[in-house]
């Protein structure tokens, strides 16, 4: 079941590699409530990638994933499951949903653009890896053009005075036509003038270092890519970018620069960005993402059952089995080419879902079903389902009412009463109407809060006392404080009364339809 809410997993000890099934399936429950039998199967189809990593290479490559079918009605947890997936693995991951295809021949996306898509995805996991790695060093370079960069323009807009010594020049014997030798006096300003600049550099280094040069301006040479507009033509852009006619385009025109006026703190943000990517070694990050996608991508293709149908049915029906056939050898193990060379499949982890509400699986093309030996069917959701959504994962829809509230000064309170009110509610619609799953709950939570979102500010700015009979009133409590003397709180309390008031006129209304999503 489905928890449509933001939220990281930040806080995990371990990397997705070093984690045991059980360990990976306690990550997902703090997210998605139940759906034991499809955390199971993830937990193990992940864990089998690790394993298949120790072993030698010969039997590595006989090994191949085991892809899986996730079969469920919309809202109960196949696509939040791919989600909190997506945050636990350090793997390249790309979400697709295959009804987005069409097949090879007509106009939109083909299916090798997954393995493009996914590239991309490994290249810029990579590229920010490495980026950390050498991000110090190009901090330091950066400050070095940056103090350069201050003490010449400062030179520049203060020109020195001529005499470079307090001491007057000594007399010589030589006419005044003579010529001189300058070599002596050159000397002693340039060392006089290199003490100097040390301590300048030193000076602005400790400024800048202690902020109080961030706003101070500079004008910086930047980079500017002068890419004249060519229309090519092509079935579709990704044969463009596959091409790389992009940056060839861009390569015979070259760069020009031009000098821009920027604080400090911006100038020092681009000159360690440029440093970073002069450290960098492309060559080795696109080796590296080719391997990671080769070995452990991953590739979620939702909405399988969109595709699902054989040829002869009614309707334009252009891609459905063409689209099966097209992403087939994708599944199955091929090389695809991409920009930055050829990538196979063979050991990429496919996780299908679909709700298979007008088809079944079996209506997929049998190459395709064998190709998905693992299926995992996802249980409808139950009242206690429901309320356990409202109130486990971290980020549930409780929890955000209540926080969205507490910024304009408002304590708000869900009686257990009411909750379990709107859990079975939810439940009966999703039985007397179509079953779109956790989803409901979003719907009955906006009911419920309407008017007290509308009304919050007032009711802060009202105090204690009903400024409306559609909202409670402020109830003033005692709260224990830690240091042991109790305090007045102002707290708003959504029981079942209220939940049963808002929710009345749906439940009155015989065409629920028009009401609710």
């Amino acid at each position: 079941m489905a928890i449509f809410l933001p939220g990281t997993a930040e806080d995990q000890a371990l990397g997705l590699d070093e984690m045991t099934p059980r360990e990976i399936v306690a990550e997902l429950d703090k997210y998605v409530v139940g759906q034991a039998a499809a955390k199971r199967a993830v937990a193990i189809a992940l864990r089998n990638r690790t394993r298949r990593q120790k072993l030698p290479p010969d039997l590595a490559e006989e090994i191949m994933p085991k892809n899986i079918l996730m079969i469920g009605s919309t809202g109960v947890g196949k696509t939040e499951i791919a989600r909190r997936l997506a945050k636990l693995t350090n793997s390249p991951f790309l979400k697709v949903e295959a009804s987005k295809f069409t097949e090879v021949g007509y106009v939109g996306r083909d299916v090798e653009s997954i393995v493009r898509d996914l590239m991309e995805i490994a290249i810029d996991m990579v590229r920010e890896e490495k980026l950390d790695d050498v991000e110090d060093r190009a901090e330091l370079l950066a400050e070095e053009r940056l103090i350069e960069l201050l003490i010449a323009q400062g030179t520049a807009s203060s020109e020195p005075a001529p005499v470079a010594s307090s001491q007057p020049p000594e007399p010589t014997d030589d006419p005044p036509d003579a010529p001189r030798d300058e070599a002596a006096p050159t000397l002693t300003i340039v060392a006089k003038s290199d003490a100097d600049g040390m301590r300048e550099r030193e000076r602005l280094l400790q400024q800048f270092r202690e902020g109080k040069l961030d706003d101070r301006m500079v004008e910086l040479e930047t980079r500017e890519r002068a890419v004249p507009q060519v229309e090519v033509l092509s079935n579709s852009p990704e044969d463009m970018e596959q091409s790389g006619i992009k940056e060839m385009i861009a390569g015979m025109f070259g760069q020009r620069t031009r000098k821009r006026p920027m604080k400090v703190a911006d100038a020092f943000e681009y000159l360690s960005q440029e440093e970073e990517s002069r450290l960098l070694d492309m060559d080795q990050v696109v080796r590296i993402a080719v391997e990671r996608v080769e070995d452990s991508g991953i590739v979620f293709l939702d909405e399988i059952d969109k595709i699902a149908g054989r040829e002869g049915g009614h309707g334009p029906d252009i891609s459905r089995e063409g689209v099966q056939r097209d992403i087939l050898p994708i599944v199955e193990g091929t090389t695809v080419s991409t920009k930055y060379g050829m990538v196979t499949t063979d050991h990429i982890l496919f996780i299908a879902a679909g709700a298979f509400h007008v088809s079944k699986p079996s209506d997929l093309i049998p190459e395709l079903q064998g190709r998905f030996p693992i299926r995992v069917e996802l249980l409808p959701l139950t009242v206690d389902d429901f309320l356990r959504i409202l109130t486990e994962p971290r980020a549930s829809l409780v929890k955000q009412a209540i926080a969205l509230l507490e910024t304009e000064g408002l304590k708000l309170e869900f009686a257990t009463e009411a909750l379990e009110e709107m859990a079975r509610f939810a439940f009966q619609v999703n039985e007397t109407t179509e079953n779109i799953g956790a989803r409901r709950l979003h719907t009955i939570m906006e009911k419920v809060l309407d008017e007290i979102s509308f009304e919050a500010p007032d009711i802060v700015k009202a105090g204690s006392g009903a400024i409306s009979d559609k909202v409670p009133a402020l109830i003033d409590r005692l709260v224990p404080t830690p240091s042991g003397e109790p305090q007045h709180e102002r707290v708003l309390i959504v029981d079942r009364a209220y939940v049963e008031k808002q929710v009345a006129s749906i439940v009155k209304n015989q065409d629920l339809s028009r009401y609710i999503l």
